[in-house]
């Protein structure tokens, strides 16, 4: 049912889009095509050397690793497919072709009757190391980890969960199952970066520990209905739409207040706070202050830009 529930929804939302399109109709059309259709970027500025020059081909390889690849067994039409962005910044490489890398991911998801996307999750990861010997394959096998496609593997995963999240309450437990048993894996190994670091679990444990901890569904409701409840439905009725966003960002007020951690919290924040400021800019007056109020208190790290409501 929850599949079914978020095919429902993205069918609609991509309805508009498909009409848009009916121009390009000579385009071979997939009614069964990968999930996902994401960008790679590669930064290899600080890697230097002749002996590193096939590292260009690291983009094109993990493009075609992920949206090639099968990750749900749920049908995705070509225009419902995720879209999604994997920024990576090569920082470092020994001679045994071990590289450490930064990566920025930037998950998008379509807005109802608009041609618009929203970022659903803007997610960072600061210690990501992985072998890329020259000539390297890329094979996924959920059974064994490796600190290249593992890594790939639980991000896409976290977006699959939240991607579901959208569109029906905690419709993306299933996939952050799927993320936990990676990083458990990744802790067998030894690996790098998939441990609980001491001080600190703003990191992939962290991330995944809390995403499955039901101390924190209430903020996954509420991401249900800021996107579903109050996002998809802006065009047809905008009061309605910003009550729903401001009972979401109420509710995600209360679970933190409960909650011994921020992580989650701060993901959601940093991800939509232009966002909700944009949403609630032409309101009334009084909304506007209710608006400001709440996420001043709710999201004190950027009341700068939550100052905009009030005038």
């Amino acid at each position: 049912m929850v599949a079914c529930n978020r095919q429902i929804s993205i069918k609609i939302a991509g309805f508009i889009t498909v009409f848009c399109m009916i121009g390009l109709a000579a385009i071979p059309y997939k009614l069964q095509a990968q999930e996902f259709r994401c960008e790679v970027t590669i930064n290899d500025r600080q890697i230097s050397g002749s002996s590193y020059d096939y590292v260009s081909q690291l983009a094109p390889n993990l493009e075609r690793y992920i949206n090639e690849n099968r990750w749900t067994d749920d049908r995705f039409e070509n225009h419902e497919r995720i879209q999604c962005r994997m920024q990576i910044v090569l920082t470092n490489v020994d001679s045994q072709f071990n590289y450490t890398a930064e990566v920025v991911i930037n998950k998008k998801r379509p807005v109802y009757n608009t041609l618009q996307q929203t970022s659903s999750i803007v997610l960072t990861d600061d210690n990501w190391v992985f072998s890329y010997p020259q000539g390297r394959s890329f094979l996924r096998d959920e059974l064994q980890f490796d600190d290249l496609t593992s890594f790939v593997d639980f991000y896409l995963y976290i977006m699959l969960g939240i991607d579901f999240d959208t569109f029906s309450e905690l419709g993306g437990s299933r996939y952050y199952a799927q993320a936990l048993d990676i990083l458990e894996l990744g802790q067998m190994a030894n690996s790098p970066g998939w441990s609980r670091s001491i001080g600190s679990q703003r990191n992939r444990y962290g991330l995944i520990t809390d995403l499955t901890n039901p101390g924190y569904e209430d903020l996954r409701r509420s991401i249900y209905q800021y996107h579903r409840l109050g996002l998809d439905q802006f065009t047809i009725n905008q009061e309605n739409a910003r009550s729903e966003v401001f009972e979401a960002i109420e509710r995600i007020g209360e679970n933190k207040r409960r909650a011994s951690r921020n992580y989650l919290f701060d993901i959601f924040f940093d991800t939509k706070y232009t966002e909700i400021v944009s949403l609630f800019q032409d309101a009334g007056a009084n909304r506007r202050l209710e608006a400001y109020n709440l996420l001043r208190d709710v999201d004190p790290g950027h009341s700068s830009e939550y100052e905009k409501l009030r005038n």
